[in-house]
């Protein structure tokens, strides 16, 4: 039995676990509201998965139409307070959580964890939580992080796997409050201690009025994040996975 992950691009996973299909925040677009465009990978084409995992509200982790490509009836998991949003947007099966809720999907347990991250509609939405979530099955256990900064806790998650982290996001490389960038990933990394870190979050969209103006990188994220992992999680693999690229783990 093994444990799959494809990685989409931005924070769209696909994890196949014990026969378990689920999607994380799944950006299906080559545009979406926002202005961001896609600048990495073809847009990705999914079957209907046994389930969707929302980590929070801003647009480039909720995209309405997106979530419509994968099926109106798919099972969606998402944060306590944004189910509204999700049903006018067509879904007709939504399941709000909040941090340390589970929920069964076939084989898996996907249980909510608490993420450190603004997770309302921006500019104006009403405050919801952001979260992260956990993938538990015979086959092995994910991490997704979705979107947050660095928090004590996460020392609590254990027996991962596969840590899904954070490591940039559609500009350079600073990244501000709210967030993890390499250097706060790998320091993640030395609190999980998962078998295999894979990056996400990075080099898949830009906002269009960036596009002439595309921000300078001082050193690939990816890169940035192998030299902080040497640093402070020596022991955790990294695999960086391109869009469309699988990891297997037996």
């Amino acid at each position: 039995m093994s444990l799959r992950v494809t990685y989409f691009g931005h924070a769209t996973t696909l994890v196949e676990a014990a026969g378990t299909r689920i999607v994380t925040d799944p950006i299906l677009r080559r545009a979406i509201l926002g202005g961001f465009i896609r600048r990495a990978g073809a847009a990705p084409r999914l079957d209907r998965p046994d389930a969707v995992l929302l980590s929070h509200q801003h647009a480039d982790h909720l995209d309405l139409p997106s979530l419509r490509r994968l099926g109106r009836e798919t099972p969606v998991i998402a944060p306590r307070g944004s189910g509204g949003r999700i049903g006018r947007g067509g879904m007709t099966n939504v399941r709000e959580v909040e941090a340390g809720e589970t929920a069964r999907i076939g084989d898996a347990v996907v249980t909510a964890t608490p993420a450190l991250h603004d997770g309302r509609r921006l500019p104006i939405g009403r405050p919801v939580d952001a979260l992260g979530y956990t993938i538990s099955s015979p086959a092995g256990r994910v991490y997704f992080a979705g979107d947050t900064d660095l928090f004590d806790e996460m020392a609590d998650l254990a027996d991962i796997d596969v840590a899904l982290l954070p490591i940039g996001g559609w500009g350079g490389n600073e990244m501000g409050e709210g967030h993890l960038d390499p250097e706060r990933a790998a320091r993640a990394a030395a609190l999980i201690r998962p078998r295999v870190v894979v990056p996400i979050h990075w080099g898949t969209l830009l906002r269009a009025d960036l596009q002439r103006r595309r921000p300078a990188l001082h050193e690939p994220p990816p890169a940035e994040l192998r030299r902080h992992l040497a640093e402070h999680a020596p022991d955790v693999e990294l695999r960086i996975l391109e869009p469309g690229d699988l990891l297997e783990i037996g």
